[in-house]
Formats: C-alpha cells, structure tokens, sequence
C-alpha cells in the first residue's frame, strides 16, 4: 500500500533521478528567482481547481443573455404580426381608381409548380446517382466510426510507425492523382476537347510544384519530426482516456444547429411584416411590391449578431470542454476514477463559466468581423497611405489578439479563472517558465493533416474502383467518390481538431507542473521538455543572473 501511495505522488521537478535531468537543466530554480528580484510581486500557486467554482465575467453572460432573449422576443412578434399577402403578393394588381394595390381573385400558384417540375425532372433524369450516391455516403458516415477509432489507436500505440508510413504517401498519392487525371482527361475525346492540352500541361505542371513545396517543408521540418510524434502520442492517449469527448462536441454542435432553427424561422417570418405598396415605373406605370417593416433590417442585424456570437461561444465552450476533462485526467491519479470529469467540465462550461465562455466567444466573433472585413478590403483593392496604415495597426491588433487568447480558455477550464486573469496569469505561467506563449509545435496539425489527407484519399481511390465496377454511373462515380472524401475528411478532421486542443492543454498543464516543482505524469514531461524555451525570456534571465 505505501509503495502504491507512492507511485501515485507528483515527483519533484528537480529530482536527480536519471529521468529527470532534462528537467533539472533549468538555468535556476523558478521560486527563488522570482523572490530575489527586488521590484517582483509574489504570484499564487496554480493548480487544477477540483472543488466548488464561483460565478466569473457574469455581465457578459447578461449581454448574451440579452441578445438572445431580444431576439427570440421580436421574432415571436414578427410570427404574430406577419403579413399573409406576403406569399401572395403576384396577386395584386395596381389599381388608378383608388392609387392602391389591389388582390385580384384569380391567384398562381406558378412557384410550387416549378418546384415539382424542377423535382420531377431531377428524379426521372438522375435516379441512379441518387440511390447510390445515398448508399455511399450512409455507407461512409457509418464507416468512418471505426476508422476514426482505428485511426486514434494507432496513433496512440503505434504513432511512429503509421507518421513514418504516411510520409511518403505525403508525395506519391498527390503525384498519382496528378498523373491519372492528365491521363484520363487526355484518353477521353470529351474532356480532351474542352479542355486543350496547353491547359492541362500548365495545371499539370503547377500541381508539381505545390508538390514540390510540400517536399520542401518536409525537408525544413525534418529534424522535429521525432518531437512531433512523441507530441501526438501523448495527446493520443488523453484521449484515449476521454473517449466521451468524440461523442459530447457533436452532440453539443447538433444542439447549436437545433438552437438555429427557431431564429432562422424568425427572420423568414420576419420578412412577412410588411405591406403591399404601388412603385412608379419609368412611363408612369406602377407596380405592387412588397414593403417591410422598418425594424425588420434591424431584427436581421440582431439576429445574425446572435447566432454568430452563439457560434463562437459553442467553439469555445467546446474548447472549454475538451480542456477541463483533459485537465482533469492530467492531475488526478491513475486509480481516480473519470466518469464524471466529462460531467463537471459541462456544467461549469455552461455553469460557472458560462460568462467567461461568452466574453471569449464576442472576443473571438468581433475579431472574425473585422478580420473579414480587412480581408474584403484587400480584395476590393483600397488604395491610399491611410488604408495601408489602417490595415497594418488592424492586423497587429488582431495578431496581438491571437498571442494573447491562445491558451486563455485553456487556463480558465482547468483554473475556473475570468478570462482577463486567465489571458494575464497564462502569460506569467508561461514567462516564469521559460515557455513560448505562441510555439507549441506546429508542425504536429500538419503532419494529422497530412495523414488524415492519405487515409481518406485511400478510401476514395477505393470507394471509385467499387463504384467503377459495381454501378452505371460512368464518370459520375468521379462526383460520388468525391462526396464521399469530404464526409470522410470533415470526420477525421474533427478528431485531428480535437488533438490540436488536447495537445495545447497538456502544454498549459505541464507548465503548471513545472511552475509547482511537481511532476504528474512522467510521459508527459519527458516529451514536452524538449520544446524550445523562449529565447527572449532566456536572454533576459542571462543578463540578470550577469548583474546578480
């Protein structure tokens, strides 16, 4: 019993065992520097918060709260208020007798009966790409549950293998997809006639340098591949450990989309409210068109507000999530029971949290805003020296943005902090600590990319010698195989969303364990030890200790 107590105790940071000397190569211990700086403050020990939480940032709770309240009650109004001659408004007919619009008794019922027809056609002309492209995707979708499952397996038991596999198929599938396409296109009579061989040589030949760029960053990167791997391996396993996860975040996006359907409802009813008005024409005559209420662009504009911000707030909340139950996992012990840490990482993410996750969630919604606004700016060309100037301060801005909130909902899932304390207390943690607030390793999303990139383009190469041999469709089986490859991709994509913030967690976690002088999972510091410190913060630390 005393050596499992013992087992389960966080080890010292600056124990001499052999496993701990790269955790011991720190230039000086972190307590005793900060107190003989003489203009430094005493900091609070950071840990996980386990116990109660207190309510944090609740105006902005009351402002989302707002928002969302003004928009389903307006919305009720406009269903309540709306006017039925909307839906009928190719029924009236100027009058000049009474200078008014009128409703004739003789109605049409011309756009349902272009929807039939339209339907009609689309059923009689493409049944059998319908059926299978049906059967495909059910068949996808179903499929891509074990592959997903298989997919984080391997990456958790045998990361170095499947990375080392995938790395050649990074360059070969892109070199054969590249090959068959200018092959089949010039075989065929129809695609060779209306698309001329110059063309195809010089998309050819451009695919061969994007190609040629991928090998490149292949080569730049190669050094940190191993770091990489061992990264990916770790995050594998915590979630390994929090399988539920892959079940709550599209269960919590299934519940926006549901939240959706009542605003989107509203706003179509709000175009209702209205009335039917004559419009002088050129030659005076006049036609009856349709006049909304002058509230309703300004509904639009709230409600659109809204489900923006209700957007940003579900990613974060799910950010939230995912960093509260790995947190969780992180600093308990290996005989802890986790069933509930899913639990209680909901319930303050939409408890105690909930105001946090708002003002994180507006942060990141007016940064999107004006980002694509700067971005629409650039395309539309806007000469000047004050557009310029403009732009530049708006990009620092938002890059100043980035710095500061990449691991700020992070630090207050697992600290139960505001979101000012948490972007400010994340910056010392990191700084005390040597570690860069922007570098964890970004090569690592690349690399599940690129992975994920060769596991679907194999099951789409597949997927279209099955349709070529088993169907009709011909070259439609090109379009099915291709809808198949988005579906597979967008699932794997959110796993490899997932170990993105799995692995910033555990960076946050082990800084934790490093500014407390503990060690609670030895994996996990004999990986992230290896991440370069931050090079100002050491050149800082050189010239005290030189004054010292």
């Amino acid at each position: 019993m005393n050596m499992k107590e013992e087992s389960n105790k966080p080890n010292s940071l600056y124990d001499t065992s052999p496993s701990h000397t790269l955790l011991a190569k720190l230039p000086y211990p972190i307590e005793e520097t900060v107190s003989d700086e003489p203009d430094s403050t005493p900091y609070l020990q950071i840990s996980y918060n386990h116990g109660p939480r207190s309510f944090k940032d609740l105006p902005f709770l009351f402002i989302f709260l707002l928002f969302l309240l003004s928009t389903f009650a307006f919305g009720i109004f406009a269903f309540i208020h709306r006017n039925p001659n909307y839906s009928t408004l190719s029924s009236f007919s100027f009058n000049p007798n009474t200078t008014s619009c009128v409703k004739s008794s003789v109605s049409t019922s011309s756009s349902s009966n272009l929807v039939f027809v339209s339907l009609n056609f689309y059923s009689t002309n493409s049944p059998y790409i319908v059926k299978d492209l049906t059967w495909t995707l059910v068949a996808t979708f179903i499929l891509s549950l074990p592959i997903c499952w298989l997919l984080l397996l391997s990456l958790k038991h045998y990361t170095k293998h499947l990375v080392y596999a995938s790395l050649p198929l990074f360059i070969l599938i892109p070199i054969f997809l590249n090959v068959y396409w200018f092959v089949a296109c010039t075989l065929s009579s129809t695609c060779s006639h209306s698309f001329p061989l110059a063309y195809r040589i010089l998309v050819l030949v451009f695919i061969f340098l994007i190609i040629g760029v991928i090998v490149w960053i292949l080569m730049v990167n190669w050094h940190r591949i191993e770091l990489t791997v061992s990264i990916i391996g770790v995050a594998s396993n915590a979630l390994s450990w929090n399988l539920g996860l892959l079940g709550v975040l599209p269960s919590l996006s299934i519940g926006l989309l549901v939240y959706y359907v009542p605003i989107v409802l509203f706003m179509v009813f709000a175009r209702f409210n209205g009335k039917v008005v004559p419009k002088n024409l050129h030659g005076g005559e006049y036609d009856c068109v349709w006049k909304e209420d002058s509230w309703v662009p300004a509904y639009f504009t709230l409600a659109i507000l809204t489900m923006l911000w209700s957007a940003t707030a579900m990613k974060e909340a799910q950010v939230y999530v995912i960093s509260g139950t790995v947190a969780h996992w992180y600093f308990s012990k290996e005989d802890e029971a986790r069933r509930r840490s899913i639990r209680t990482s909901l319930r303050n993410a939409f408890g105690t949290s909930s105001g946090t996750v708002c003002l994180s969630g507006l942060l990141v919604c007016v940064v999107r805003v004006v980002r694509s606004a700067v971005d629409n700016a650039r395309q539309e060309d806007a000469t000047g020296i004050v557009n310029l100037v403009l732009r530049c301060c708006v990009n620092a801005l938002l890059t100043t943005f980035d710095f500061l909130n990449k691991f700020t909902i992070n630090f207050a899932a697992i600290t139960g902090e505001a979101y000012c304390s948490s972007a400010r207390m994340t910056y010392e943690l990191l700084r005390r600590n040597l570690l860069s607030a922007v570098f964890v390793e970004t090569i690592s999303s690349r690399l599940l990319a690129g992975i994920v990139f060769v596991l679907s383009a194999i099951y789409t190469i597949v997927v279209c010698a099955i349709l070529k041999g088993v169907t009709n469709l011909g070259s439609d089986s090109y379009l099915v195989a291709a809808l198949a490859w988005v579906l597979l991709i967008l699932v794997l994509a959110f796993v490899v969303h997932v170990l993105d913030i799995v692995i910033d967690t555990i960076y946050v976690c082990y800084a934790i364990d490093r500014d407390r002088g503990e060690v609670c999972k030895q994996d996990v510091h004999e990986v992230y030890v290896h991440l370069p410190i931050s090079r100002s913060l050491r050149q800082s630390i050189t010239r005290r200790t030189l004054v010292v």
